[in-house]
Formats: structure tokens, sequence, C-alpha cells
């Protein structure tokens, strides 16, 4: 069986003649149509092509997941990740969950549930489901497309999944099904493979409980990452929405899994919002941070700070502008690749956020609206909503950092349950 381990080929999709340019407060938009259609999705087809050319292509090295954007269904689709790669260099990025029977079942067709961008890199595949031998036959299809992890999802509160099918966060009360569905899929790829959970499900909450989940998974397959959302889930009389209010945070169960499991890498997830709360995470100990609806719903100043906050790298000073001119670019050359699918709209949906509480936004929003019933391409979108936006926005690179909780986690060390002793060391007490 062959594998591809970690490759990684860069093609970037910058246009070197489209600008969307000002003239009196309009932005009519000078696009090359000689470059208009460059970007091209990384498909097994480019992939072969490629590695052919260049034959014994070496792996590409990232800096650590320190900070991620969290896998979100009907979020974190190829037209956010591409916005979010604009704007940090160093993010890593998580795809939406894509049922493994899906990836089975569509392997004529995988790249439109599987292809993107190779600047998108660092860049996880989220899988699921319940089915051993379809998980490992997802995870050798999608070798192909040369992600950087396979994540499986372990965490998702959904009826759709954790009820039908028994998938989702139903996993983390069968962990001897998840430590042998880990050791499959890390047996069909060269890649890292992790698990994104909660913290409980409905009664099964305890901090012990937690600990037996990790335990079982990390001793019996080569799983050493370990996303943990802080809330439990709740799967009776309430919705994936309210699952992420709801149930109580509890960061200390989080910070007691860093004690008591030394060897092992955890991401903490949930409840945070700000890159100060990010670096007060970290600060406190947690190897990496997850980010979600923040990210997603003010992406430019939440992303924008990432590579130099969090990654201490050079601030890159992008604008909003220069940001929107690489968009033209890739959404011009995807749309209706599938048929009808992406439509503008579906191309356009992550831009709606960028000017997250500037001034013109409400109005940005207003003329999206109307622009959708009548544009047909996203140069004509952006002709007849931008006007909304104030040059001065356009024109500005990322702000100061904003304020956060920056003391969020100051006092967990006093908060942590009692150390987690396994069954076989609590037997040797009781035998003593």
């Amino acid at each position: 069986m062959k594998k591809f381990a970690g490759c990684s080929l860069v093609v970037s999709f910058a246009p070197t003649g489209s600008n969307i340019l000002k003239n009196n407060g309009r932005f009519p938009l000078v696009i090359s149509r000689r470059n208009k259609f460059s970007y091209r999705l990384f498909s097994t087809r480019v992939l072969k092509a490629q590695l052919h050319d260049k034959p014994g292509v070496v792996s590409r090295y990232y800096l650590p997941p320190w900070f991620s954007v969290a896998p979100m269904m009907e979020w974190t689709d190829n037209h956010y990740r591409t916005l979010a790669r604009l704007i940090s260099k160093h993010a890593w990025l998580y795809t939406e969950m894509v049922a493994a029977e899906t990836i089975v079942h569509q392997k004529d067709n995988l790249d439109r549930f599987l292809a993107y961008s190779p600047d998108q890199h660092p860049i996880v595949l989220q899988i699921g489901g319940s089915n051993i031998e379809n998980l490992a036959k997802a995870t050798e299809l999608a070798n192909a497309y040369c992600y950087d992890e396979i994540n499986l999802n372990c965490g998702c509160p959904s009826p759709k999944v954790a009820g039908h099918g028994c998938f989702g966060v139903s996993l983390m009360l069968n962990p001897k099904f998840v430590a042998e569905a880990m050791s499959a899929i890390a047996a069909t790829t060269n890649v890292p493979v992790s698990v994104k959970c909660r913290i409980g499900v409905d009664d099964h909450d305890s901090y012990s409980e937690l600990c037996d989940f990790i335990y079982q998974v990390s001793s019996f397959s080569p799983t050493k990452h370990f996303i943990i959302h802080s809330r439990k889930a709740l799967l009776n009389g309430i919705s994936p929405a309210e699952n992420r209010s709801i149930p109580p945070l509890k960061y200390e169960y989080f910070y007691g899994l860093l004690r008591d499991f030394p060897d092992l890498t955890f991401t903490i997830n949930g409840g945070i919002t700000s890159v100060e709360e990010v670096l007060a995470a970290r600060e406190a100990g947690a190897h990496g941070v997850m980010v979600g609806r923040a990210a997603y719903t003010n992406p430019w100043h939440i992303l924008g700070h990432v590579d130099s906050a969090i990654y201490g790298t050079p601030s890159p000073d992008l604008t909003r502008r220069q940001v929107l001119e690489k968009y033209l670019t890739y959404g011009e050359s995807v749309m209706g690749k599938y048929g009808r699918r992406p439509t503008m709209r579906d191309i356009v949906k992550p831009l709606l956020n960028l000017f997250h509480s500037e001034p013109g936004n409400g109005l940005w929003k207003r003329k999206a609206d109307a622009a959708f019933k009548n544009c047909t391409t996203v140069e004509s979108f952006f002709e007849e909503t931008l006007v909304a936006i104030p040059d001065s926005v356009l024109d500005s690179p990322v702000a100061k950092l904003p304020p956060g909780r920056r003391d969020l986690f100051a006092n967990i060390d006093n908060l942590l349950p009692p150390p987690y002793k396994t069954r076989e060391e609590e037997a040797v007490v009781i035998c003593a």
C-alpha cells in the first residue's frame, strides 16, 4: 500500500494582476483575466502530477499546534479555511467532520469532500464514524490528499451524530472501541492521529471517568494527542447549541489531565474567545488551544493576532483590502466547480464577519443581503457591497491586541481534582 506522509506542495494563488482599487470612495475591481482562474484545489490529479515532476518531495515542517481553529459543521469548509489561511500563516486548521461512510462510498468523487488548497497546510482531517473498517478505509483513501493529521470525532453532541449511528460523543462511553478504531486508523497512515472529545457524557461526568477514557485510549492505541472540550455533553433534551453553553466549563479537569498524563499532549477547547485568553491558557500549561466560533465570527481580530502574539513571528501587516483581492481570485476560480456548487453565496459566507464591529459593518451586511439576489459573481458582489466600508477600514492593518481575560486560569492549581489512579494502581493500594 502506498502511503503519503506529511507531503506538502505549495502553490500560491496570489494574483499578479488583481486589485480592488480606490476611486472616490468606490471600489471597482480590475482583474487580470489571464490570472483569474489560476487557483487550483489540492486534488489527487494535481498531487500526482507534481510528485511526478518533483520526485522525492520532502515533508514540510510547521510550527506546533499552539493555536487551532475548531472543526465546525457547515462553517470550517474550504472557503472559510482559505480566508483563515490568508489572515494567519501558522494557525492549524481543521476540516468539518467528514463521515467515514461518505469517504468510502464517494471514493470516485473524493475531490468534492477532501480536496483543498496546499496553502491551507497545516491542516487536519476530522472524520467520524462507528465502523472500524470504514474508518480505516476512509483514512487510507484520504492519504492521497496529504493531510497533516487525522482526528477522530468523539465530541459532537448532535442527535444526527451521537444518536444516529452512535458516534461523536457517544464513543466516549466505549473507550475500548475508540482505542481499536485509533489503532486501525493509525495502521493506514503515516501522519499523527488524535481524538477530540468532551470531559464527559450525561451522568458519566466524573474526573475519574474522563481519565479512564484517556488512559485506555492512549494505552492501547498510538493516540497521544487529545483535544478536550471543557464541557460535558448532555445528549437528552438540549440542542448542540445549548451544549455549548449550558453544561458548565470545568477547566480544572483539563489541567488535571496535564498533571496526571505528562507523556500526552492536550489541547484545550471551549469558552476561549480572545487571543489574550489563548495566551493565558498557554501560560497555565496548555500544550495547545483550540478556538471555535470566535475565530469564525471575528476572524480579523482573532486570526490576525495569532502569528505575532502566539507564534512570535513578524506580523505581515496585511489589510482587509489585500485579503479580499486574494480571496476574489480564489472565489472566481472555484465558482460552480461541482455543478451548481459552490454558489456565490457559499463562497462569500465566510466574508460576512470580516468587518466585525467596524464602521460600515451593518450597511455592508444589508447590501450583502440584497446582492445575493442579483449578483452572480464574487466580483459583482464586491462592486455592489464594498462601497459600504470606509477606506480607513479596508486599508488598516490589524489593530493592537484587544483585551481579554488574561487571569482566566490564575487560580486553576487550587481547583484541580484529586490525582488520578488507574484501577491497577488502586488495586495495589487495596492489597497493600
